[in-house]
């Protein structure tokens, strides 16, 4: 099953792609822990290892590839989510579309993107401290 979620954050492509593709940044905005990776291949866990993957495919400021997965999903079960980032006006249009979701946890990845990754972000570069 396909998902898409989509928001506007209030910062430059350049710096949303700099938290979302070092998953340690992305985690402690909500206060857990990560391990980050930073080519293409090397493997990454966020959010207190509850997410594991790797990258994919790394594009500095315009997208994120990654194969991921929670531990729980039967093995070698992975999803493959794109982050596309865009310049619009003076912030960033992050598009995020994720394929492969098992389709007893659509509804559970669905609802918390927000809660990980959308409204974290926006807070962060909404309280972001330029200089």
């Amino acid at each position: 099953m396909t998902i898409h979620r989509d928001v506007l954050i209030p910062a430059e492509p350049a710096r949303v792609y700099q938290v979302l593709a070092d998953a340690q940044a992305l985690s402690a905005l909500c206060g857990m822990s990560g391990v980050p990776a930073g080519e293409a291949g090397e493997a990454f866990t966020a959010f207190d290892g509850h997410v594991t993957g790797r990258q994919i495919e790394l594009v500095p400021g315009e997208r994120i590839v990654q194969a991921w997965r929670f531990p729980v999903w039967a093995s070698g079960t992975y999803s493959i989510v794109r982050f596309t980032l865009v310049l619009e006006g003076e912030g960033t249009r992050l598009s995020i579309d994720q394929d492969g979701v098992p389709e007893d946890w659509h509804e559970h990845v669905y609802t918390n993107w927000p809660t990980f990754y959308l409204d974290p972000l926006a807070t962060h570069f909404r309280t972001a401290v330029v200089g």
